[in-house]
């Protein structure tokens, strides 16, 4: 038996589910046909599903027909949900493509017919409720040929296919007039490679033509070929009653066995091996386990965290950035009862199911920010919010989600050198063609800077949204090239890359020309002839562009392009003007340059040099303390010439300035150098210059330990904690005010624990001019350090006092600051021996609090 994966789609209400339903039960995979108005259909499992009658997850089913295994993915017809029918269509081996015969090619049929072409989808396609419309079939063929592809043929009527076929593709054309036939396998061959279409005629509630097509689909399939290595890709994540979290992937290559281990990059992209619990294969809601999941099947499989839809496993790659994406943005209401940071995590989770929710934690207001198709998708995740969680929310109204862009080449720069910290960044941003989303490169070579760290540059560049300077709305549609970099030998460490990197970007848009995207929509608007008027003057005062409108009887369509922002709540306008008879159809239309920018950036009032966490500034060294430079100023003081107008330098093919060999790394000599002409002539042994002078010690008098009064007190290293803590890591590279904030709460709760006075230290050299001394904050002590003063130099300060008096704990990851602590006379604790103490304190706390 042959494994086959077959996805339907489909415009909402064309007949996508009954048709599956009419092909499970053709093949007596059930024996009791259902109905989706009745609420009992086989796919549409879940509650909300059934009382909507839409489908709103990808569901799968099993079947057995003719010599094939075939696996049917059910998937979302409504435009809001149509970011899961994308998902689903990467597994896919073939797709049937519904089209409502009453209907005919639909707005959001093209978009489908357009991801279909993309993902390079062979395509069947059935033309459903033929039993109620009195159009005949060579017309209806006539118009998807015209709206969708000449390629489409008629399958239905059996003795003229292959004249059909012919009529095509000269290859079939050939072969057909030598003998009078094509041949099955030039025919699937044909299929394969969609230089044809096939098109079958039927009535899925009816059974009608159902049959037919099901046999030509055993007919003219192929089982893919599979190299023998593994490989898999994910397509869906969901969780089942008891709150297993299932990986829904298709293997690819080899065979996935239970209690295989996995090796993956996570979604954090952190490596990962996890090992496979089981293997699922579900139809409709039930399933069955397995051993292992050969080449070419759909399964769940348990175990695996860190998993993502898109995501490549074995030799399988990542999939490309998703084409339909959200176009509104709403803030989430929670109510006053319910903790945030816990409703918090549990929208995270759903954002695992569905990542294109794109869920936004403010720390400083403390809202949560969600993206949204539209609002059906707004009403169903209200309910699955309060079936799952068992609370209400609300949304506010909603707002469009824009994106910026840059108008020319620009280059950035990002040098960040607080004490015993340096790293320095150069990166060229390029605009990019519309829709191509962002892109990374290297063009930096070897020997200015090493392989590893231009690898953990590039992997800065990718895992966090970087945010415009107009609106603080994502940029996309840019490439952003690594062109060169500087480390210091001894001082460089990864967290300094992070720094320099993010403001390297902040900087690049700072000095290029931005511009401001907004979401557009392709619309269709069919209204009663007479209203043609009025809806094109409504049109051009909604800046929209069209053609021209298309009489059909009574009846006119006008189709164009609108922005989302003026076209959103124009349906309800059409119905009440043509009192119900008209109707407006809209699918995502991608970014374009916002219609009214100066308007929109003004209403926002985004306070670009205000966003502390998106700084354009730059950290240099001066006098053995970080000093921030603004934006505007970095090029004066940075150590590495400009990539775009360096004296010395070369063009690649691409036309892009490439900086000749420069010595990347600082040495001592270097720094031997700075010192004598700041501090002038060392002039004993320059080497020996840097090191303290030994001391005589007499050790036959006993050493008098200290007397301590007073409490304990525990420094923490705010931003090297977070950092070295996986879970507020993970926080962090979604929003680093969240992880500060979780952060607080942890220690707030150890403190209670333990007794400590807890000092939390968070770096605000960044923020010029601001300085809030011991800030006390429920039971523990937070400090936002001075302009120019870093946590380290804040803490190596105050554990000296407070160690003449008190026993001082300082916590930190971070290896020269816990020498000089040590010899300040304070214990060191490192992040993980804190970690452990944390949660020996929580367990405490549920063990009374039980």
């Amino acid at each position: 038996m042959k494994n086959i994966t077959i996805g339907i789609t489909a415009h909402v209400d064309s007949g996508k589910t009954t048709l599956a339903e009419a092909m499970l039960y053709t093949s007596g995979q059930i024996r009791k046909l259902g109905r989706v108005d009745s609420g009992n259909s086989f796919l549409d499992t879940n509650n909300i599903e059934r009382d909507r009658g839409i489908t709103i997850f990808a569901h799968q089913a099993e079947l057995k027909y003719g010599d094939k295994n075939i696996t049917l993915l059910d998937t979302p017809g409504h435009v809001d949900f149509s970011a899961e029918t994308e998902r689903t269509m990467q597994v896919l081996d073939y797709a049937i493509l519904v089209i409502s015969g009453t209907d005919g090619v639909q707005s959001h049929t093209s978009t489908l017919w357009k991801l279909l072409r993309k993902y390079e989808i062979p395509v069947f396609i059935f033309i459903n409720k033929m039993d109620l419309t009195f159009a005949d079939r060579s017309s209806i063929i006539g118009k998807i040929s015209k709206q969708l592809s000449d390629r489409c043929v008629d399958f239905s009527a059996a003795g003229e296919v292959f004249e059909n076929a012919a009529a095509c593709d000269e290859e079939l054309m050939e072969m057909y007039l030598e003998s009078g036939e094509i041949a099955e396998e030039a025919m699937k061959k044909a299929i394969s490679q969609r230089r044809i279409f096939p098109c079958f005629f039927g009535s899925a509630l009816k059974l009608d033509g159902v049959a037919d097509s099901m046999e030509a689909l055993v007919k003219y399939t192929d089982e893919s070929h599979y190299n023998d290595e593994f490989g898999a890709k994910v397509y869906k994540i969901s969780y089942d009653s008891k709150g297993t979290r299932l990986t829904h992937l298709k293997v690819l290559g080899g065979r996935l066995n239970v209690r295989s281990e996995l090796s993956y990059a996570d979604s954090d992209g952190n490596e990962t091996t996890c090992k496979v619990s089981s293997v699922r294969f579900y139809s409709g809601e039930k399933f069955r386990t397995a051993e292992c999941a050969e080449s070419g099947m759909i399964c769940a499989v348990t175990g695996l965290d860190g998993t993502y839809a898109g995501q490549g496993i074995g030799c399988v790659r990542n999939s490309d950035r998703a084409v339909l994406e959200p176009v509104m943005t709403y803030r989430v209401l929670i109510p006053k009862e319910k903790n945030i940071f816990d409703a918090l995590k549990e929208l995270r989770r759903l954002e695992d199911e569905d990542p294109q929710l794109h869920i936004v934690w403010n720390e400083q207001l403390h809202d949560i920010h969600i993206q949204l198709m539209g609002a059906i998708q707004l009403e169903v995740l209200t309910r699955i919010i309060t079936e799952k969680y068992g609370y209400s929310v609300e949304f506010d109204s909603g707002a469009v989600a824009y994106k910026e862009t840059i108008a020319a080449i620009s280059e950035g720069v990002g040098h960040y050198e607080p004490l015993r910290h340096y790293a320095e960044v150069h990166l060229l941003l390029e605009p990019l063609p519309q829709g191509s989303g962002l892109k990374f490169d290297s063009i930096c070579r070897e020997d200015d800077l090493d392989r590893n760290w231009q690898r953990l540059i590039l992997t800065h560049l990718e895992e966090k949204t970087h945010l415009g300077t107009l609106t603080g709305s994502p940029i996309t549609d840019m490439k952003i090239t690594l062109a060169a970099g500087k480390a210091h030998l001894k001082h460089t460490e990864g967290g300094d890359f992070r720094q320099a990197t993010y403001r390297a970007v902040r900087h690049g848009l700072r000095c290029g020309e931005p511009i401001l995207l907004e979401p557009y929509y392709d619309y269709e608007l069919e209204i009663p002839t007479e209203y043609v008027g009025k809806a094109i003057s409504d049109l051009q005062h909604m800046s929209a562009e069209f053609d021209s409108p298309e009489t059909v009887g009574e009846m006119s369509v006008i189709r164009g392009s609108a922005p989302v922002s003026e076209l959103c709540e124009y349906q309800s306008e059409v119905v009440g003007c043509t009192r119900g008879k008209g109707r407006l159809s809209c699918v995502n239309g991608g970014y374009r340059p916002c219609h009214n920018a100066d308007e929109v950036v003004a209403a926002i009032g985004y306070d670009c040099d205000g966003d502390t966490e998106n700084s354009a500034d730059s950290i240099f060294c001066s006098h053995g303390a970080g000093i921030n430079v603004k934006w505007n100023e970095v090029c004066d003081h940075m150590h590495l010439p400009s990539c775009l107008a360096s004296e010395a330098e070369e063009i690649d093919e691409s036309g892009i300035r490439i900086p000749k060999s420069h010595e990347r790394e600082v040495s001592e000599e270097e720094l031997i150098e700075i010192f004598e002409r700041t501090y002038g002539k060392i002039e004993r042994q320059p080497r020996k210059a840097f090191k303290s002078a030994k001391v005589k010690r007499d050790y036959s008098k006993p050493v008098k330990l200290p007397e301590y009064e007073g409490p304990d007190y525990l420094l923490v290293d705010g931003y090297n904690i977070i950092f070295a803590w996986d879970e507020l890591k993970k926080i962090a590279a979604e929003n680093l005010d969240a992880a500060r904030g979780e952060l607080i709460r942890i220690m707030c709760n150890y403190q209670g624990c333990t007794g400590y006075e807890i000092i939390v230290v968070f770096d605000a050299y960044k923020v010029k001019g601001k300085f809030r001394d011991i800030e006390k904050y429920l039971n523990i002590n937070i400090v936002y350090t001075k302009e120019s003063e870093t946590a380290d130099s804040y803490i190596e300060r105050v554990t000296h006092e407070l160690s003449k008096k008190h026993r001082v704990r300082v916590a930190t990851s971070d290896g020269p600051e816990q020498l000089i602590i040590f010899g300040s006379g304070a214990m060191r604790i490192s992040a993980g021996e804190l970690r452990r103490q944390v949660r020996e304190a929580e367990k405490k706390i549920g063990e009374y609090m039980n």
